[in-house]
């Protein structure tokens, strides 16, 4: 039973090992286009965004493998746009006016909220889809 246990958890080794953090990057102090083109560099991101908001906002999916967190939660999207940046694609309405940038972590908006504070970061925190997903994102710098 012992070997049987041990064989289980070095299965889940290597993802809490590889697990990368957005937590420092998620300080409010970047640029989106700061936040976002290391993600691209990294390939920690697919560079085709999976949805771009009539706003002008770009909704990237994590690639496989990358294992992104923020705040201790599974990283489901990264999000951002800043006008006259090329990483960004315009969407079909008025862009936005200030930058955004962030990611919409798996959990509920009062378990991101606490973990977010306790980090001692600023960013704004929204439920997405109630007890499930809850964006936490940096406005206007």
């Amino acid at each position: 039973m012992l070997t049987s246990l041990t064989s289980l958890g070095v299965g889940f080794l290597p993802t809490v090992c590889n697990a990368y953090a957005l937590d420092p990057r998620l300080d409010c102090q970047s640029s989106p286009h700061d936040f976002i083109a290391p993600l691209l560099d990294e390939q920690s991101i697919d560079p085709k965004p999976m949805r771009i908001e009539a706003n002008s906002v770009n909704a990237f999916r994590p690639t496989r493998g990358s294992n992104l967190t923020a705040f201790g939660f599974h990283v489901y999207s990264v999000f951002g746009y800043e006008q006259n940046d090329p990483i960004f694609k315009q969407g079909s309405g008025e862009p936005v006016k200030s930058s955004t940038y962030g990611v919409v972590v798996t959990g509920s908006a009062t378990s991101v909220e606490a973990s977010v504070r306790r980090a001692g970061s600023d960013a704004v925190v929204h439920e997405v889809i109630p007890f499930l997903l809850t964006a936490v994102f940096c406005n206007g710098h």
